[in-house]
């Protein structure tokens, strides 16, 4: 992929931001604020979800649901600012110093709990976008001028390779956060131990992230509306399917390149192309800056931390205080 394409999707990207700050007059504000309370209400939900795996984890510790709950959001806000989701550094950090006697590789399984109604949502959403005749499918991602997707799709070997370095460096790296192995793999299971309980699992994960997705449902359709895209069923799972695809690109703050190359394709015969540039970047500028808000509020009256910074720098000093306390060496 030459220099040229990486500017020129850069550029449709700014162009397109352009479009949504010269068109901030015309945003329905009211739905607007629906939306992003409806949004602020899923992640809410989610964090209960994931309050409800760390309990089963650790049945006989005192959880307290406003860190859990600060530690999902903050993370969720600073997820969409840094690329390769660096948000969940500190969300580890903040949920392993909130429950005693808790273990960085417990907490860290814990993650994958979510990612099974993910992938059930997921799959059902994808079938429906590939089938709408807008959503673009997998050969044409290279065309979209997305600067990240397009390398990828444009080089499918290299994809690969990655995938699989990914995956190496995945199982390395879980064999050396202990030396003791079967230990290790005791505490990754005790992260996972909802899912062995089928009924538990499903009425207290499955099924709330589910009450959750449907705020999400809600908050795009107003997002929709507020960008004069116009809420449907269809157009919000068409939404939802781009950003299924965004999440596995996540080389941007948010798969930023990646929403707004799909949203500008999907939704071009549904409004003027002014329009759909400005919802294109609106909804996720309007979404980042809100979650970001949020997020640093948690912090500063939850965790009485000033800055992301200062959690980054508290994290990795704690980090460092566990290795020298188990005798292992400290990068």
């Amino acid at each position: 992929m030459s220099a040229a394409v990486i500017l020129a999707g850069l550029g449709d990207f700014f162009d397109a931001v352009g479009q949504f700050f010269g068109n901030l007059a015309d945003i329905r504000w009211g739905a607007l604020l629906l939306g992003l309370l409806c949004f602020g209400t899923y992640l809410t939900i989610r964090s209960r979800a994931f309050y409800n795996v760390l309990r089963a984890a650790y049945p006989t510790e005192k959880i307290e649901f406003k860190r859990i709950w600060g530690a999902y959001i903050a993370a969720y806000g600073f997820n969409n600012v840094v690329p390769a989701r660096g948000g969940d550094v500190i969300k580890i950090f903040l949920v392993k110093t909130s429950i005693a006697n808790s273990t960085y590789s417990a907490i860290a399984a814990a993650f994958f709990v979510e990612f099974g109604f993910d992938a059930s949502m997921g799959v059902f959403i994808l079938i429906f976008a590939f089938t709408q005749g807008v959503f673009p499918k997998p050969p044409d991602f290279s065309k979209l001028g997305a600067f990240d997707l397009s390398f990828f799709a444009s080089h499918p070997r290299f994809l690969l390779f990655v995938l699989t370095a990914l995956a190496v460096a995945g199982l390395v790296g879980f064999a050396l956060l202990s030396t003791k192995v079967k230990a290790f793999w005791a505490r990754v299971r005790q992260g996972l131990t909802i899912i062995f309980d089928r009924k538990r699992y499903f009425r207290e994960v499955w099924l709330v992230q589910f009450g959750g997705w449907c705020f999400r449902f809600a908050a795009f359709w107003f997002l929709l509306d507020a960008f004069h895209i116009g809420g449907s069923i269809k157009n919000v799972l068409l939404v939802l399917g781009v950003n299924a695809v965004a999440a596995c690109v996540p080389f941007t703050p948010g798969g930023a390149g990646v929403q707004q190359a799909f949203l500008v394709k999907v939704f071009a015969g549904t409004a003027a192309g002014a329009t759909v540039a400005a919802y294109s970047v609106g909804q996720q500028i309007a979404i980042a800056a809100f979650s970001l808000a949020v997020g640093f509020f948690a912090l500063v009256t939850v965790f009485k931390f000033r800055s992301f910074k200062e959690v980054i720098a508290a994290g990795r000093e704690h980090r460092e205080a566990e290795r020298a306390a188990a005798g292992q060496p400290v990068p």
